[in-house]
């Protein structure tokens, strides 16, 4: 029997096939759980006749696979995958599509983010949720499947595609206005650690002074890798206090010559899973990062695979783990410094901008603004038109400062986006301190404003 490295696994879909193992492999599981298992047994272990039956008894977490079924699972973990290279959330009217992979068969039939999928084999996703969804969608390479999509323009197009192998971006980077680093990880695979490090470095090269870290929708993957990202951030220096069947202490994590400044805001959200949780019950604990989002999944025990003698797969939660000062996750999740209503991305942008507007003036947002908005600023005195326009910025918080048109207007300033805005979206309208009235006088202090556009 083989025993695998430890894993922290919740969201991950996974399809479970019956499976018919020998009396032995039964005994062998009997013997593992009992010696191993940590959790609430339901039922009579002894008197099982089959390896479903154990499962059954266990939490939602402990799992049995064949051999092919846990090569899938571990794919997932490294966002490795058959189907057709979509990534979907759940839609009014079906299945949003909101990313397409470029090296998915999806992309070569031109669907796009934004379509929505309303049949999956002639079955209506009106009421399918995405779990349900992706089990459609994935399947073996080479077979197809038939997708009904509502387009952008209102048009129903029918595709027959291909289901082919793709990999997700496990880690992503971006240097937002700022100079804020944004990086996000989508699981915590193998070498998810060394990713981040590298995308670290790039964006300390292109300017980046303060970092934001999003595990939004990351459902988990490796402890190590956990350690690893633990480790990355100040003061962290231990990664997670456990509890096992037959002990119990304090993990240290694992330092790797890299780390993020004071300040930096990790994003966490519902959806933010075992490993996540990990990585946020460590910074809150130690005072390691900022919290941003929502209270987390609430998952906070950690499984490990066994390879059993017919080399199928066993995977057993064998251990609670918490935030090393003992912050409880399981049931209950980690609940965020800041909590947030909408993308904590915007707000923990917004934070970023607003420490370095030293002496500047906070005025009352404008909240739910149309997207042809024209904004107003308004002087005590009347304004030179001869002024600097880069003393006026509108920036998209999550992304980078937009064209804008200025236009004086006596004591007013009038600001029109050359686009229009984005639905949903926020932003962060700033006014420098560099504005001169006609007599040549420079206004006291800078202001900032957020803006919400409905």
């Amino acid at each position: 029997m083989k025993r695998y490295a430890p894993m922290l696994l919740a969201i991950l879909l996974t399809v479970a096939l019956p499976f018919h193992a020998s009396a032995a492999t039964l005994d062998d599981v009997k013997e593992i759980v009992k010696s191993e298992y940590v959790g609430e047994i339901n039922g009579d272990l002894n008197s099982a006749t089959s390896i479903d039956e154990v499962i059954d008894m266990l939490d939602p977490y402990s799992d049995y696979f064949s051999k092919e079924e846990y090569e899938a699972f571990t794919n997932s973990i490294e966002m490795e995958t058959v189907g057709i290279g979509i990534v979907i959330e759940k839609h009014e009217k079906g299945i949003l599509i909101v990313d397409v992979i470029e090296n998915g068969s999806a992309y070569s039939s031109g669907f796009e983010a934004g379509d929505i999928i309303t049949k999956i084999n002639g079955q209506s996703t009106f009421d399918m949720s995405v779990e349900q969804a992706q089990s459609l969608i994935v399947g073996e390479e080479n077979s197809i499947v038939d997708i009904e999509i509502l387009k952008t323009n209102g048009k129903t197009v029918k595709e027959i595609i291909k289901r082919r192998p793709f990999s997700l971006p496990n880690v992503n980077a971006e240097l937002l206005y700022g100079n804020v680093g944004y990086i996000s990880i989508n699981s915590f695979s193998e070498n998810a650690a060394e990713e981040v490090a590298k995308v670290y470095s790039n964006l300390l090269k292109q300017g980046a002074s303060s970092f934001i870290v999003d595990l939004q929708n990351n459902g988990g993957g490796y402890v190590v890798t956990a350690e690893k990202l633990i480790g990355m951030f100040p003061g962290a220096t231990y990664a997670y206090k456990i509890k096992l069947a037959t002990e119990s202490g304090l993990v240290r994590a694992s330092q790797q010559g890299v780390e993020f400044p004071t300040k930096t805001r990790l994003l966490v959200n519902r959806y933010s899973a075992s490993a996540s949780e990990m990585t946020a019950a460590a910074l809150l604990d130690q005072h390691s990062a900022i919290l941003y989002g929502e209270s987390t999944y609430g998952k906070g025990t950690m499984q490990t695979f066994y390879e059993l003698a017919d080399e199928s797969i066993l995977k057993l939660t064998v251990g609670e783990f918490f935030g090393p000062s003992g912050t409880v996750v399981k049931n209950v999740g980690v609940s965020p410094n800041i909590a947030t209503t909408s993308n904590p991305l915007y707000q923990a942008h917004f934070d970023s901008i607003v420490e370095n507007l030293k002496n500047y003036k906070e005025i009352k947002s404008l909240l739910n603004v149309p997207t042809t908005k024209t904004f107003h600023v308004n002087f005590n005195k009347e304004i030179s038109e001869s002024f600097d326009s880069s003393s006026i910025k509108l920036v998209e918080l999550g992304g980078s400062e937009l064209d804008v048109s200025l236009q004086v207007s006596g004591k007013q300033i009038l600001v029109t986006p050359t686009s229009p805005l984005l639905k949903g979206k926020e932003y962060i309208l700033i006014v420098e301190p560099s504005i001169k009235d006609l007599n040549g006088r420079l206004m006291n202090n800078g202001s900032y404003l957020k803006v919400t556009v409905q």
